[in-house]
């Protein structure tokens, strides 16, 4: 299901203001610029169907595993900011922020859904 995108959507202006991993005609795959951790922007303003969103996950996947290994990560699919734009982060496990962030260690990180 999509809409029509709002004029001031961050996420479909996509600028390049971080690294890019990954991008394709559906999606895109760079580093937050506020957590500094991989996430996953479907090019369609709106919110896809469960298979698609676990095509699109895959993409999201193969840059977790890379950075933080096969384990070392979960997938935090909460639209915090931007609700109704679907995008998707690979958070460290046990935190939230990357160790490449400012915003690393200022906070506690038992945001995660894995921690106890």
């Amino acid at each position: 299901m999509s809409s029509s995108p709002p004029a001031d959507c961050l996420l479909c202006a996509a600028e390049r203001l971080t690294s890019w991993h990954y991008e394709d005609e559906d999606c895109w795959v760079s580093d937050c610029v506020v957590c500094m951790t991989p996430m996953i922007v479907w090019r369609t303003h709106g919110l896809p169907d469960a298979d698609h969103e676990a095509a699109l996950l895959s993409h999201l996947h193969r840059v977790a595993v890379d950075r933080y290994g096969p384990d070392g990560y979960y997938v935090d699919g909460e639209r915090r900011r931007i609700p109704d734009h679907w995008h998707a982060h690979a958070r460290p496990a046990g935190g939230f922020f990357d160790p490449s962030s400012e915003l690393y260690g200022r906070f506690r990180d038992d945001v995660s859904p894995r921690s106890g």
